[in-house]
């Protein structure tokens, strides 16, 4: 006989970031900052999501996925977890490559329709992907008419 569990809470462990500066996103470029200085200088490849509220200040980082040197396995369902947990209006995703290159590749572009779709289906707007690097220079999925 299989047994059937009842979820009665689902446990969000979090950490206050150092400084509790109020991050407000306007522009990529404020999104490619606050993506940068968390994870610009990783030497793997790092999965960030930015969970945003309606005024889209953001009240949650989560670092989704933690890579190799060239990749990162990305499932919509990691990457939509915090924002679920954390009632937001809308997601910012964001990663780096460890070689500081910021143009995308094939599959960077193809994850990022993955998560517009998701995005749609949950009610959750996936604003940007935005790759970064220790410079904070950037690259908008946005901005190149991906999202």
């Amino acid at each position: 006989m299989k047994k059937v569990y009842e979820i009665q809470r689902i446990k969000q462990v979090i950490q206050e970031v150092e400084g509790g500066e109020k991050y407000i996103v306007r522009s990529p470029q404020d999104g490619a900052n606050i993506a940068s200085k968390f994870i610009g200088d990783e030497d793997r490849e790092v999965f960030f999501v930015m969970c945003l509220n309606t005024k889209n200040r953001v009240v949650a980082v989560h670092r989704c996925h933690v890579g190799g040197l060239n990749a990162s396995l990305v499932m919509p369902r990691e990457v939509f977890k915090s924002a679920i947990l954390n009632n937001s209006a809308s997601i910012i995703v964001s990663h780096q490559h460890p070689s500081q290159d910021i143009n995308p590749s094939r599959e960077d572009i193809e994850v990022t329709r993955r998560l517009v779709d998701a995005g749609k289906i949950l009610g959750i707007e996936v604003l940007d992907h935005i790759i970064v690097n220790a410079s904070s220079d950037y690259y908008s999925m946005k901005e190149k008419g991906y999202v």
